[in-house]
């Protein structure tokens, strides 16, 4: 099949999806496969090479980035079971102060959601929260609305957090992933300054009936935990990954050669970076023994196989998609419109705000999203570096717009703050929007001046 019925059958596809997923609460990995398939079959592909593409898109994605985001979770875990993520907090706090509580929360969010997932970060972090808003004196909403906030952003926006990660496999730059990190952090500032400014300005008017009985004491929640790691050895399973892959990227770009750099290219690839941050997290276990080798370990990889199914589905989605001829329609529109080259950044924010508003999940906006804009980005034109990680970035974007009430993250963020479902409307989910708004603009700003 050709022209505008093949069109019509994939954005049939890509609304059977949406539907399946937030209507009916079908398993994205399920909706992504059994769509891959329908598509196939009605676009005239023979069915031995929706077979084929169906496998090759799954397996060839998993041989790139799974790994990488088995790592990220063990990782994770380790950090939030052994108390890293609690001394991580400490360290930013002292750094901060406590006579700017707010930014000290959207700051230890912002850093410990790189590798926890925000939704167990925030669980972690929402005693210190509690105890901080007591000490401080100020509103418990505005602390929760700054910790959420700065958890959020680098959730959907820097690696080795799975969505980025996945994003970044599926669009092809797994190998820039310095370049998605750098771009990251620097689109994830001025996204958490906005989260801030919101719960300074908003959150800081609103109050819970239960704020009064607080008895937190920020003192007795480090006691409390017991012996913590120390600082160095709790930021070293996110840090030493992010420094051995950026400066691969350098050496990358700057094209220096010789057995040195070898080693940190090797050192620098994300499967052998991530992997080298696990074995710096082996230095936070307590002791080594079946509940940490084992069951600590098996958590993390039990978190990762959801992602990693619908990375994979996504992928033979992605490659179903790419085996039909919607190519050669690309290929012709693009040739008779040049503005789609740089109006295309908006497209992906698009689809990825339309699929996290409509099922929940932002890291399945994120993964389905680079899925179905994967093989278009070839017919305009984009690749190299810079211009896939601002894909990335645009991606991660919208899966930010807007976390309510299909949203898993939206409830925890309301139940452990005392929220009202109005309160939480007004403070979360308007946060989510100004701040996945944030990002496509300042995204949208950065394509025009270096893309």
């Amino acid at each position: 099949m050709e022209g505008l019925g093949l069109v019509f059958i994939i954005v049939l596809g890509v609304i059977l999806v949406i539907v399946a997923t937030a209507k009916f609460n079908l398993h994205p990995f399920l909706s992504l496969i059994v769509t891959a398939f329908i598509i196939g079959i009605f676009s005239s592909l023979t069915l031995s090479e929706v077979v084929e593409a169906v496998n090759n898109g799954f397996g060839g994605l998993m041989g790139g980035i799974g790994l990488v985001i088995v790592f990220g979770t063990i990782i994770g875990i380790i950090l939030e079971k052994s108390g890293a993520a609690l001394r991580m907090a400490e360290v930013v706090l002292r750094i901060v102060g406590e006579k700017r509580p707010q930014l000290a929360m959207s700051a230890i969010g912002s850093i410990v959601s790189i590798p926890v997932f925000c939704d167990s970060g925030y669980v972690i972090l929402s005693s210190l929260k509690k105890a901080l808003a007591a000490k401080t004196k100020v509103s418990v909403i505005s602390m929760a609305i700054a910790l959420s906030t700065g958890l959020f952003a680098t959730h959907t926006l820097v690696p080795p957090t799975p969505g980025p990660i996945a994003a970044a496999g599926n669009i092809g730059a797994e190998e820039y992933l310095g370049t998605v990190i750098l771009f990251g952090i620097i689109i994830a500032i001025p996204v958490i300054f906005v989260g801030y400014l919101w719960a300074i300005k908003v959150g800081s008017k609103m109050h819970t009936e239960s704020e009064e009985e607080n008895v937190y004491s920020y003192d007795d929640i480090i006691k409390d935990f017991g012996t913590m790691p120390s600082a160095s050895k709790s930021f070293a399973p996110i840090l030493v990954p992010i420094l051995l892959i950026g400066f691969s990227s350098i050496i990358t770009f700057a094209g220096w050669t010789g057995m040195f750099f070898d080693i940190f290219l090797f050192l620098g690839s994300p499967v052998v970076a991530l992997l080298t941050g696990v074995l710096f997290a082996f230095l936070l276990l307590p002791k080594f023994d079946e509940e940490t080798l084992t069951s600590w370990i098996g958590e993390g990889i039990k978190e990762a196989a959801p992602i990693l199914l619908i990375t994979g589905a996504g992928g033979a989605f992605g490659s179903v998609i790419n085996a039909t001829s919607i190519a050669d329609i690309i290929t012709g529109i693009a040739g008779n419109d040049a503005a789609i080259g740089a109006l295309f950044i908006f497209i992906p924010f698009i689809i990825a705000a339309g699929l996290k508003s409509a099922q929940g999940s932002s890291t399945a906006a994120i993964v389905i999203t680079s899925t179905l804009i994967a093989p278009l980005l070839d017919q305009v034109g984009i690749e190299g570096a810079v211009p896939l990680s601002l894909v990335v970035m645009a991606v991660g974007a919208g899966a930010m717009v807007v976390s309510h009430v299909n949203d898993s993250y939206f409830w925890v963020v309301k139940e452990f703050s005392g929220m009202s479902i109005t309160q939480a409307y007004k403070a979360q989910t308007m946060a989510t929007l100004l701040q996945g708004g944030t990002a496509i603009i300042i995204t949208s700003i950065l394509w025009f001046i270096l893309v």
